[in-house]
C-alpha cells in the first residue's frame, strides 16, 4: 500500500509540474507572442490555450481528483475533502466542457470569477473595446449575451451561496483558478522541498498583499462601472485593460504557480482579492468551525493540517469557535481531528441541523 502511494503522489507531482509548465509556455505565447504572429500561428496559439485551459484542465482534476483520494485513504475521515474534489469535477465539466459547447463561448471560463476578482466581462458592454472586437467575430451577439448572463449568474450563485453556506462555497467547491490545484493536488505541496508553515512575518507580507490587491481589483471594477454608465474619466480603458492583464499574469497567475512550488497550493488565498470579499460575506453568514463536538486531546493535527495557518487548536483547547477570516473552509482540519470535535457551520447550516 506504501509503495502503491508513492506511485501515485510522484504522478501527482508530474501532473503538477506539467500544468504548471504548460501554463507558462502557453500564457506566455497567448499573451506575449500571439499578437505578433502570423495569423495561421496565433489561431493555433489561441486554440490550444483554450484546448489547454478546458480540456486539458478537467482531465487534470478528474484524474487529479482519483489519486488523491487514494492517498489521502487510510489517513482517518475524507467526507469534507471528497465534497471538496467532488464539486471541483462538477463545476470543471460544466465551466469548461459543458457550457462551452452548448453555448459556442470557449472563454466561458473568464466569466466564472465573479466581480471583483475580474473585470474583463464588463468590457463586453463596450463595443469598442478589445476584447469586444475580438470575440464578436467568433462568438456573435448570442454567444456574447450568453456569456453576460452566465457572469450574472455566476456572480449571483458565489455571493448567495456564500452568505448561506461560507467561503467554502467557493473557495473550496467551485474556484477554478486556485482552490481547485489546492485541493485536487494538495499531497504534493510544494512541488520542491517540505512543507511548512508560513511564518509571521510572511503572513504579514500576505496581509499587507491582500489589502493593496483588494484595493487595485476595486479600483478597475470601479472605473468600468462609471465608464460605462457614462461618466468621464480621465484614464484610457484599453491602458487600464492591459494593467488589469499584467496584474492577472504578475501578481496572480506567475505567483500562484511560484506558491505552489515552494509554499503551498492555498498561497494565493492569503491575497486573493475575490476571497477577501468573500471572507466578510461568510462573517455576515456566521461562518465558522465548530470545536465542541467532543473532547480536544491537544494533538495539533489541526493545525498541521490547515493550509491558511490557522491556530485552531489554542481555541479547541477551550472549546471556542474558530471565526478566522483566512478560513476557507476546506474542511482538512475536521477530516483530520481524531476524536470528532470540529465541524464547519454557518447559521444556515445550523438551521438545516435543526
Amino acid at each position: 500500500m506504501k509503495n502503491e502511494k508513492t506511485l501515485e503522489i510522484k504522478i501527482l507531482k508530474v501532473m503538477l509540474a506539467t500544468y504548471i509548465l504548460l501554463a507558462l509556455v502557453i500564457a506566455g505565447l497567448n499573451y506575449g507572442y500571439a499578437d505578433r504572429a502570423a495569423p495561421a500561428v496565433a489561431e493555433f496559439i489561441s486554440w490550444f490555450w483554450h484546448f489547454y485551459e478546458n480540456w486539458i484542465k478537467t482531465i487534470f482534476i478528474i484524474c487529479g481528483s482519483f489519486l488523491t483520494l487514494r492517498v489521502i485513504a487510510g489517513s482517518g475521515r475524507t467526507t469534507m475533502r471528497k465534497r471538496n474534489l467532488q464539486g471541483f469535477i462538477i463545476i470543471a465539466l460544466i465551466v469548461h466542457i459543458i457550457g462551452p459547447l452548448l453555448l459556442n463561448v470557449s472563454e466561458l471560463y473568464l466569466f466564472s470569477m465573479p466581480l471583483p476578482w475580474t473585470t474583463f466581462p464588463l468590457h463586453l458592454f463596450f463595443e469598442e473595446s478589445s476584447f469586444y472586437l475580438t470575440r464578436f467575430p467568433l462568438w456573435g451577439a448570442a454567444g456574447i449575451t450568453a456569456a453576460l448572463i452566465f457572469f450574472a449568474l455566476v456572480n449571483i450563485i458565489v455571493f448567495g451561496g456564500t452568505l448561506l453556506l461560507g467561503r467554502r462555497w467557493q473557495c473550496s467547491t467551485l474556484c477554478l483558478f486556485n482552490g481547485f490545484a489546492a485541493e485536487v493536488f494538495a499531497p504534493v505541496f510544494p512541488l520542491i522541498g517540505k512543507r511548512k508553515k508560513v511564518k509571521p512575518a510572511v503572513l504579514k507580507i500576505f496581509s499587507c498583499l491582500k489589502w493593496l490587491l483588494l484595493l487595485l481589483a476595486l479600483s478597475f471594477t470601479l472605473f468600468w462601472v462609471l465608464y460605462l454608465s457614462g461618466l468621464s474619466i480621465l484614464f484610457d480603458p484599453e491602458i487600464l485593460a492591459q494593467a488589469e492583464v499584467f496584474k492577472y499574469l504578475s501578481a496572480e497567475l506567475l505567483a500562484m504557480m511560484f506558491l505552489w512550488v515552494v509554499l503551498n497550493g492555498r498561497g494565493y488565498c492569503y491575497y486573493c482579492p475575490l476571497g477577501t470579499v468573500l471572507s466578510f460575506v461568510g462573517r455576515l453568514g456566521g461562518q465558522k468551525i465548530v470545536t465542541n463536538k467532543s473532547e480536544c486531546i491537544k494533538c495539533n493535527k489541526c493545525n498541521q493540517a490547515c493550509p491558511l495557518t490557522i491556530d485552531i487548536k489554542s481555541q479547541a483547547e477551550k472549546a471556542l469557535d474558530v471565526d478566522n477570516l483566512r478560513c476557507v473552509g476546506c474542511g482538512h482540519c475536521i477530516d483530520i481531528c481524531p476524536t470528532s470535535t470540529l465541524a464547519y457551520q454557518t447559521k444556515f447550516l445550523a438551521n438545516i441541523g435543526k
